[in-house]
């Protein structure tokens, strides 16, 4: 039997998103510790610490102790190289979708070099619109469209497995298709500060032409999030985007021939 990657499943983070029922954190703890995954981040819970979710967790007290509570889910994933989002519903935010097998791989890949997050949404009414944006792709648990109605844990439960059976045979990718020693991917914090400049850029240089920019940096996210992009990457656009911002400023203060020469 294939060994279970220890190293890796420490960079493994289970990140769930405004949990209203205690019992649920508890739960989850529980369906992690019995798949070997250590690592609870719990943002912004309605009520945390409360004794059910140490009565549910039924022997995770452990993970449940360790656990990182924040308020913000961009803190929470800053530091990370993937970040996958489970919903149970289309949305319009348009993602890249894999069944709980494809993410447990990818996880399970990208977490050999770098840590990685699986986020899960609110009980009823799950990730918002703008929390999924911060995600490279979704995660899709396929049910019974009749009666779909899966409980917070039992998704835990079911993406834990697979990320353990995952974690047994992942191969690490420290090496590109040529044999050189790959870069690290880009963190969450490095591409969301190069969203932000790019759309900072975009708007220096008059590119909505007074449309919403909202629809435009969707499609932009999601095109660079397919990529995904190194460290390398990441700084090449920015200096990229730095110039067009100096030569926006240039133009906007009566500089243009100073851009195009004489």
């Amino acid at each position: 039997m294939d060994s279970f990657n220890t190293s890796a499943a420490a960079r493994i983070r289970f990140v769930l998103v405004g949990t209203q029922h205690p019992g649920n954190i508890g739960a989850a703890a529980r369906a992690l510790k019995t798949m070997g995954l250590a690592q609870l981040v719990l943002v912004q819970p309605e009520k945390y610490p409360h004794d059910e979710a140490f009565r549910r967790a039924a022997g995770a007290d452990d993970l449940l102790a360790d656990a990182i509570v924040t308020d913000d889910v961009a803190a929470a994933v800053a530091d990370c190289q993937l970040v996958l989002g489970c919903t149970a519903r289309s949305r319009r935010v348009q993602l890249e979708e894999h069944s709980p097998r494809q993410a447990a791989a990818r996880l399970a890949q990208v977490a050999g070099e770098g840590p990685v997050a699986l986020l899960f949404g609110r009980e009823r009414t799950g990730l918002t619109n703008e929390e999924l944006q911060l995600c490279h792709a979704a995660v899709h648990i396929d049910a019974n469209p009749d009666y779909s109605s899966l409980n917070l844990a039992a998704a835990v439960q079911v993406l834990a497995y697979e990320t353990r059976l995952a974690l047994k045979t992942a191969q690490p990718t420290g090496h590109d298709d040529a044999g050189e020693p790959r870069v690290a991917p880009a963190t969450h914090a490095q591409l969301e500060g190069m969203f932000l400049q790019l759309a900072e850029t975009l708007d220096q240089i008059d590119f909505h032409k007074g449309r919403a920019p909202e629809s435009a940096m969707r499609k932009l996210r999601r095109l660079f999030l397919r990529t995904e992009m190194d460290e390398k990457e990441v700084r090449l656009l920015r200096g990229i985007l730095a110039d067009t911002q100096r030569m926006a400023r240039l133009a906007h203060d009566g500089g243009a021939d100073k851009i195009v020469g004489p």
